[in-house]
This record gives structure tokens, C-alpha cells and sequence, in this order.
């Protein structure tokens, strides 16, 4: 097996098995207390507690969605070259980890728009 290509998979691994597990701990234990450190931090997020726990149940479980589909998405391109050169080895998985990029942000757009939803300007419910 060739070693850069081992490499190159756990590389391109590493975002959506980051995403599965820090999703599953945001929407299962999100920080306890408000705070600007860690977490899921964005104005309407921290407006309250209750939009706090929100906002981390719903980002995580789309992390923790996206994460398990981002995983045959990720491996299968460089399934197509195995034992390749590795420019072109490096060149798909590098291509791939933009691609990671994407779906790693977009749930950011959902959960504001899931908490505007749900929650007035002062972090009401609705």
C-alpha cells in the first residue's frame, strides 16, 4: 500500500470524523454556561440559554448528519487512485478537503435560520 495515499485518506478523513464527534458532543453537551470561548457562538445563539442549547442540539445534529455522509463521499475518490502518482493523489485529496469545506459550513446558515425561526430578536420563543 502506498503510503502517501494512507496519508492522503486519513487527511481527508480527519473533517467529517471531527464533524461526527464534536457534533455529537454540541448536541449532547454543549457548554454549559454562555460564554464567547467555545461552542457555537453567534448573536442570536448567545441571546439566551435557551437559544444557546438550541442552537448547539440543531448545529450538532447537522454535523454529526453531514459528517457521516461526507465520510464514502470523502473515500471514494481516492478509492479511483490507488496506487497512482502521487501529484495526482495529493491533487484529489486535496480537491476533496475543499469540497469537505462546504457542507462544513453551510449548517451555520440553517441553525440562524432555525433560531430566527424559533426565536424573536431578544431570544423569545415563539
Amino acid at each position: 500500500m502506498s503510503g502517501f495515499w494512507i496519508f492522503m485518506l486519513l487527511m481527508d478523513l480527519l473533517i467529517p470524523l471531527l464533524m461526527i464527534g464534536l457534533g455529537k458532543l454540541l448536541a449532547e453537551r454543549p457548554p454549559k454556561r454562555i460564554n464567547g470561548v467555545s461552542g457555537y457562538r453567534t448573536k442570536r445563539s448567545m441571546k439566551t440559554q435557551e437559544t444557546w442549547e438550541f442552537a448547539h442540539r440543531h448545529f450538532g445534529n447537522l454535523w454529526f448528519k453531514i459528517g457521516l455522509v461526507l465520510i464514502p463521499l470523502s473515500v471514494l475518490p481516492l478509492i479511483f487512485v490507488y496506487g497512482k502518482d502521487p501529484d495526482l493523489i495529493g491533487t484529489v485529496g486535496a480537491a476533496v478537503t475543499l469540497f469537505e469545506i462546504v457542507p462544513m459550513i453551510l449548517p451555520v446558515f440553517s441553525t440562524e435560520r432555525a433560531l430566527k425561526e424559533n426565536f424573536d430578536e431578544f431570544g423569545n420563543p415563539l
